[in-house]
Parts: C-alpha cells; sequence; structure tokens
C-alpha cells in the first residue's frame, strides 16, 4: 500500500499528540504529506416555536473555528518541518462522519486518531469518535490506543 497522504486528526487535547511521533514517522518513510485535521462539532438546532423549520447552525461556530485554528497552529508547530504539513479546521455535524467524509473526499490514504479509551457510562453517553471513523471511513484507519 503506498501511502501519499495521511490524514491525522486531533481534538487539540494532549492526549490527541500521541499520534504524531507516528505520523511522522510514517510520513518520511512514505514521503507522504499530513493533513492536521480539527472538527469542530456544529451543534444544530431547531428554532424554538418552530419544529419544522430547518435546523439552525450555533451562532458561535465562527468563533469556534477561530479558535480551534488559531490552536492547531500551535499543534501544527509541534510536527515540524521535516514534512508537509497542512493544518484544517471544519464544521461538522458529526465529527466522526465528518471526518471520514474529510478524508474520502481529499484523497487521504490514510486515517490516524488516537482513542482515549473511554468505557462504562461515559463511553455510553460519550460515544466514541473512533468507531464513528472506522464505520463510515472508506479509506485504512489506524487507531492509536489510550496511553497507560
Amino acid at each position: 500500500m503506498k501511502i501519499n497522504h495521511i490524514l491525522l486528526t486531533t481534538d487539540l487535547s494532549d492526549e490527541s499528540q500521541r499520534t504524531f511521533a507516528d505520523a511522522m514517522e510514517m510520513a518520511k518513510t512514505n514521503g507522504a504529506k499530513i493533513t492536521l485535521l480539527n472538527v469542530v462539532e456544529d451543534l444544530q438546532m431547531t428554532p424554538h416555536g418552530a419544529p419544522l423549520a430547518p435546523p439552525l447552525s450555533d451562532p458561535e461556530g465562527p468563533a469556534l473555528m477561530a479558535a480551534a485554528q488559531a490552536a492547531m497552529s500551535a499543534q501544527c508547530g509541534v510536527l515540524g518541518n521535516d514534512v508537509e504539513v497542512t493544518c484544517k479546521a471544519i464544521l461538522g455535524a458529526s465529527i466522526g462522519e465528518a471526518i471520514a467524509d474529510y478524508a474520502n473526499e481529499n484523497g487521504c490514504d490514510i486515517i490516524l486518531i488516537s482513542t482515549h479509551g473511554r468505557t462504562g457510562f461515559r463511553r455510553l453517553m460519550l460515544g466514541s469518535i473512533a468507531d464513528e471513523v472506522l464505520r463510515h471511513a472508506e479509506v485504512p484507519v489506524l487507531c492509536f490506543p489510550r496511553a497507560k
């Protein structure tokens, strides 16, 4: 399998940076470029009193996008200059689906994602982004388990 384009996901947490060193090594070995992607959740709301109206996006969306892009600039600096790295923040109603769709639509050969290792009630309530990416992606997904 030839890897030319790696999609590296981040939720801007320290935990998500665990994948960075491995992504850089994979990119150097394959001569690949990296896209560092953060998905800002677009919380859709139905207007009060209008149940048939189309959902509206969170009015804070642009501010959240700007904050995410600023935080990603710092994370891009952690990756260094050894390979081509592009930082991208996008809005998505479903984070996992947005990651998978981005990879499918932008010619990514593999998705690298860090898992948080939630179990029990927390996983039931918060779900698993990695599971959602695995279900929707059309390219291989490499999951990095929670650090012990």
